[in-house]
């Protein structure tokens, strides 16, 4: 939101006012354990005579530590309004802070961060790390503004250094540095071709080793360099409101102790990285429908781990009241044991709203659980289901309710649920726990995605749970897997989705899907195949669009061989693959990075946004063209390809072209890449006769592997590379204590092959 007329002006109807000095400073200095603050009180007017000290407004500036490396800042206007709900649930660490100040400086010490207000000179509060300052707030840059309708707001502007670029704010569609931008957190129903985004996080992560979290799950309005040039602005309207400066210093660190703040990504089950097959949305479809894909799909050798049944698997006008339409599933049982047979797991689509003519709607009336108007009436509207309600979530009986509904389907034999929707939250309402309705209207998708999440993980167990998701808010990752949303059938569309959840995971998701082909219309043979060698070389990967089909043998014969081709391929990297996802489970690091994550030293990679890393190792450039044409930049090294054995050798742009069967797959130099033995599923025994290929190892080199519950080391030793295991009781060729294999250990890759006996 933008509050001046160029340098000088405010615009029409805003006032603004400032900190400009340091009245007094309150510093508790805390123990080893933790607890140092400081609390500032600062006029927006200079203090002359005791005249002054009569006027207001004054803001109060606290400063505390959740964790080491991270200060929290709270300005404060007027601290007599009620608590407002809900809150972001964060995570804090004891933490040794040091509070202090003297003549010159108030400053707070977490770790290597400090933040430092100036007593003397021009209003300034510096961040600092080793020294050096990482950002600032200036002069005019802190404030309390009112608009011409009086509507009340504080802002901040923190400095931008000259090349600093800045990434996150969600999954957003539009170029991946957010500079020039201007981004309102507020989740909307937008498809991926706008500015308005599913999934809003208002954190920012810069590539000069700090990153931002504004603690607000309402609206918050970001200017990125795009109202005042060289600052980041965000301003809420509140009396009070906190950011946290997160410290790395490498964009990797930053995301690992912003998502130990706000939690971590949960590690989904290995079966749900294999392909996903759904339904289509608005598509005619029953059993006959679906047994003809997966037999299908088994003809053609395509493995398949995941069924999806979009909308229509309940009756028209009755969304959601969780029962299968009995017109076209008369045997729901039946068909799931039918399925579960086949090897499959199962996915239903539900959404937390409840049509008029749904049987759910007079009982969640009665009952009390569904949105209510301050006057006491349901919420209702025709958008999207004639009369329909939402389901309160933040009562906890309302919350039971819907969870029994789903456990109903559990025991029917359903493993997960596609939770759509989410984002249309009304702010003309009464919540059931007094929850502000601004600030609830981003975090509703929060509750929504953690009750159903919940009721998979206490059912299904630790590690069995996973949703397919597509509103989000900060936190909203401890939840996976969310997908990209409604795309349309083109390149540019395919396009913006990459960018979407390169962004997305630089706002601390693990994990990310998207419709391949496209949702929106039908995507010819040609887009098609270049999809699926993007959406088979993502975190999760499903075939979904809304009014026609998304199997291969109805584009064309090529379909089903480039289908077969990458999605094999996935399934054998998965000893790979699953380690990527333990990080980021673990650490809260993509699966899939931006480049500018991976290499924050090489600025030919801080635009990149058409390629990006699958883990740490293995570098992907989707194809945009029907011909193959791609241009992708190699950073420092010889990479080299992994389907051809083909090398680069890199810093460079490399234009080539591919055929359908082929895309930019390259390995880091230096790495070690697990390749599993089974190609027909994701979830067999990872370690079980894998193989080690190891690319460009230098003399001296020593590379530990992590492969399940096993760990094997690779060294260079001269010509040779010797590969040992910890555990000779392994039933596998590398395990019983050292094997050695031989090769001109050039740069190209040597597969370290199990030894029989």
């Amino acid at each position: 939101m933008k509050f001046t007329d160029g340098y000088w002006l405010l615009r029409e109807g805003v006032t603004a006012t400032h900190p400009v000095e340091v009245l007094d400073v309150d510093a508790t200095g805390g123990t080893a354990a933790g607890g140092g603050t400081l609390e500032i009180h600062a006029p927006t007017r200079p203090v002359r005579h005791r005249g002054d000290l009569l006027k207001g407004p004054v803001v109060t500036i606290t400063a505390h530590t959740p964790m080491p490396d991270v200060i929290g800042v709270t300005l404060t206007h007027f601290e007599g309004g009620r608590p407002a709900g809900p809150v972001f649930e964060l995570t804090g660490q004891e933490t040794a802070a040091r509070a202090e100040y003297d003549d010159e400086y108030a400053t707070l010490t977490s770790g290597a961060l400090s933040v430092r207000v100036a007593r003397t000179g021009p209003w300034r509060v510096d961040f600092l790390a080793h020294g050096r300052v990482l950002t600032s707030s200036g002069p005019k840059g802190m404030g309390i503004i009112r608009d011409g309708t009086g509507a009340h707001y504080l802002r901040e502007q923190l400095g931008l250094g000259v090349g600093t670029h800045v990434y996150g704010l969600g999954e957003r569609f539009g170029p991946l540095v957010k500079n020039g931008q201007v981004v309102d957190i507020w989740n909307a129903d937008g498809g991926t071709a706008t500015e308005q985004a599913y999934k809003n996080v208002p954190f920012y992560l810069t590539d000069a080793g700090y990153g931002v979290f504004v603690d607000h799950p309402g609206k918050v309005s970001f200017e990125v360099g795009s109202e005042t040039v060289s600052r980041v602005q965000f301003s809420a309207e509140t009396q009070q409101l906190t950011y946290y400066v997160v410290h790395g210093p490498t964009p990797k660190e930053i995301l690992r102790k912003y998502t130990a703040l706000t939690g971590r990504p949960a590690l989904p089950p290995a079966w749900s990285f294999g392909l996903w097959l759904s339904t289509s949305f608005t598509t005619s479809y029953d059993e006959e429908t679906v047994t003809s894909f997966i037999d299908g799909m088994r003809e053609r050798g395509l493995p398949l781990s995941v069924f999806h049944f979009d909308c229509f698997w309940m009756r028209e006008f009755q969304w959601c009241d969780f029962r299968w339409d009995p017109r076209v599933f008369p045997d729901p049982e039946g068909m799931l044991a039918r399925l579960k047979e086949k090897g499959l797991h199962v996915c239903v689509w539900i959404n937390p709203y409840i049509a008029q003519r749904s049987p759910l709607f007079a009982e969640g009336k009665e009952l009390g659980h569904l949105l209510r108007r301050p006057d006491g009436s349901v919420w209702q509207w025709d958008l999207w289901q004639p009369g329909m309600a939402l389901v309160d979530f933040t009562s906890p009986a309302a919350r039971d309710w819907y969870a029994a509904k789903l456990e109903a389907l559990l025991a029917q034999g359903v493993d997960c649920f596609k939770t759509d929707f989410g984002e249309r939250v009304p702010v003309d309402v009464a919540w059931a726990d007094g929850s502000d309705p601004e600030r609830m209207h981003n975090y509703y998708t929060h509750l929504y995605n953690r009750t159903v999440f919940e009721v998979l993980r206490k059912h299904r167990g630790e590690g069995e749970a996973v949703l397919f998701a597509r509103s989000a808010t900060a936190g909203g990752q401890q939840f996976p897997v969310h997908w990209g949303g409604d795309c349309e059938a083109t390149y540019e569309s395919m396009a913006e989705s990459l960018r979407g959840g390169l962004s997305l995971g630089l706002s601390g998701f693990g994990y990310w899907s998207h419709d391949i082909g496209g949702f929106e219309g039908t995507p010819t043979p040609a887009l098609f195949k270049r999809w699926l060698a993007f959406g088979l070389l993502s975190s999760h990967s499903r075939l979904h669009g809304s009014s026609t089909y998304r199997v291969p043998w109805l584009f064309d014969e090529e379909s089903v061989d480039v289908l077969r081709l990458f999605t094999r391929l996935k399934l054998t990297l998965m000893p790979y693959l699953y380690e990527a996802a333990r990080t980021a489970h673990a650490e809260g690091l993509p699966v899939m990075r931006a480049m500018a994550l991976e290499f924050p030293d090489d600025p030919g990679c801080a635009h990149l946004e058409r390629q990006y890393m699958l883990g740490p190792d293995l570098l992907v450039a989707p194809v945009f063209s029907d011909e193959g044409d791609v241009t992708y930049y190699v950073p420092e090294g010889t990479w080299t390809h992994f389907l051809s054995g083909r090398t680069v050798t890199g810093p460079r742009w490399v234009r080539e072209r591919h055929g359908f069967s082929s895309v930019p797959l390259l390995v880091r130099p230096g790495a070690v890449i697990p390749v599993g033995a089974v190609d027909d599923r994701p979830d067999y025994a990872h370690a079980d006769g894998v193989t080690l290929r190891a690319y460009g190892l230098e003399r001296g080199a020593r590379v530990t592997v992590r492969v399940g519950d096993v760990t094997f080391t690779v060294v260079r030793e001269g010509d040779t590379l010797r590969a040992s295991c910890g555990d000779p009781s392994a039933p596998w060729a590398l395990a019983a204590g050292e094997r050695v294999a031989r090769a001109a250990a050039g740069t190209g890759s040597l597969t370290l092959e199990p030894a029989s006996g």
